[in-house]
């Protein structure tokens, strides 16, 4: 882990190479780590809690790191689901649709990962783009 709130170059690389198929995506530095936008709308942030910071990160976490958090979007069932089945997932303080999860190389499933930030994409996108994201994902399948 770094000593910086950034999160490790290569978590990044592997969110951006997710991202980057997603239309009109974009990757961005944030106030503190990286983050994925659509239009202005971000879907997702990438950050390293170190000694207690960034603070609202660390408590929604339950975590002082140093620890590897991704923030994103969610709806309806999945949501309800995601903030209550507890780690790697915690619910944000923030936005009543944001939720967390701890990011580690070993043991983080890449593949969940990849469908959590299509689905955070579709909800901030506007619904011509976010069809157009599902229809690729159909034909993929």
């Amino acid at each position: 882990m770094t000593e910086t709130s950034d999160a490790p170059v290569e978590v990044v690389e592997r969110l951006g190479k997710i991202c980057e198929g997603f239309p009109d995506a974009y990757e961005e530095d944030a106030w503190v780590g990286t983050r994925w936008r659509i239009r202005k709308r971000t879907f997702a942030h990438v950050l390293t809690i170190v000694s207690g910071v960034p603070a609202a990160y660390a408590e929604a976490a339950g975590d002082d790191g140093p620890v590897t958090v991704m923030t994103f979007r969610a709806a309806g069932p999945e949501l309800a689901a995601l903030t209550t089945v507890g780690a790697p997932f915690f619910k944000a303080q923030w936005g009543s649709d944001v939720v967390g999860i701890v990011l580690d190389e070993e043991e983080t499933d890449w593949e969940e990962v990849s469908e959590l930030l299509a689905e955070s994409y579709c909800i901030m996108a506007p619904k011509g783009l976010a069809r157009r994201l599902r229809e690729s994902l159909a034909e993929e399948m």
